[in-house]
């Protein structure tokens, strides 16, 4: 799956100020992605604000991304839920044409043990069309996938080709990629610590911070993957802060205000989120600044 080797990005979802879905913004977004050098796009994750879109905004985002891209970029999208039967159902249903893999986080809010999260990915494995890419979120889902669980559905499934690990435990991390296939891809999910896991043997990121600076993420993950390390961490310090400040007042309030400052997108987000706050805006305009 080398299609999903280096940087990923997790797209927004661009809204105008009447509340709709911004559908020229997300154009140029997607296009901002591509000539920057990202190696491929994820569609309707956690930054994307899926659960307030509705199943008519869903399909139209997925049909604009799709056309905008032309087959340029491998997409993933973005398919998860916390009830096994719905989620199965959902991958029978769902048009998944010009898509080459889901990513699919562990239930949320029902706190599974971990038998409970293998025998709900194993159900996911045989009901996916397409590779599956497990997501590992334990500060949104409430629960931690170990790193036996996920050795276990490595090797159990063919299909189920790497994960997002975003616990933010880099021992966790090392214990992942030690412990699976070597095919299997263990994708950062924590842009503050992408490098370190890449100098560990990671597969990449799925990364927010990229999404509104991708020609410089993009370049640290490349020095990461050729093990260039001095190269790279030349790179990660001087986006250190900057990752630190998109996060600060949640994701993606925080990315939306890069984008708006960078006039790709307005930074418009939907209840429950609220925009950056104009303190937080003006950090990230110096940050902008000083980057370049």
């Amino acid at each position: 799956m080398t299609q999903f080797l280096g940087t990923g990005v997790a797209l927004a979802t661009p809204f105008t100020k009447e509340n709709e879905v911004d559908e020229n913004a997300l154009r140029r977004l997607v296009q901002f992605q591509i000539k920057n050098g990202v190696d491929y796009l994820v569609v309707m994750g956690t930054t994307a604000e899926s659960p307030t879109l509705s199943k008519v905004e869903k399909q139209r985002v997925k049909h604009i991304i799709k056309t905008e891209n032309n087959g340029k970029l491998p997409l993933v999208y973005g398919l998860g839920g916390n009830s096994t039967s719905q989620l199965v159902a959902d991958l029978g249903e769902e048009d998944l044409e010009g898509f080459d893999a889901i990513l699919s986080v562990s239930p949320f809010y029902n706190k599974p043990s971990q038998e409970g999260i293998y025998q709900h990915f194993a159900a996911v494995s045989e009901a996916s069309p397409l590779p599956v890419i497990l997501y590992n979120v334990p500060g949104r889902t409430g629960s931690n996938m170990l790193p036996l669980t996920v050795r276990r559905l490595a090797n159990d499934f063919d299909n189920i080709i790497g994960i997002k690990e975003a616990s933010g435990d880099i021992v966790q991390a090392m214990q992942m990629i030690r412990d699976t296939p070597e095919d299997f891809l263990v994708i950062s999910g924590d842009d503050m610590i992408t490098l370190p896991m890449l100098l560990a043997g990671g597969a990449g990121v799925i990364s927010v911070m990229a999404q509104g600076f991708p020609a410089e993420f993009t370049r640290l993950v490349n020095f990461g993957m050729q093990k260039k390390a001095e190269e790279a961490y030349k790179i990660q310090y001087q986006l250190m802060d900057g990752i630190d400040l998109i996060f600060k007042e949640g994701n993606p309030s925080g990315i939306k205000s890069v984008l708006e400052l960078k006039r790709i997108t307005e930074s418009f987000v939907r209840l429950p989120l609220v925009k950056a706050s104009s303190e937080l805006n003006s950090a990230l305009s110096v940050f902008i600044k000083q980057l370049k």
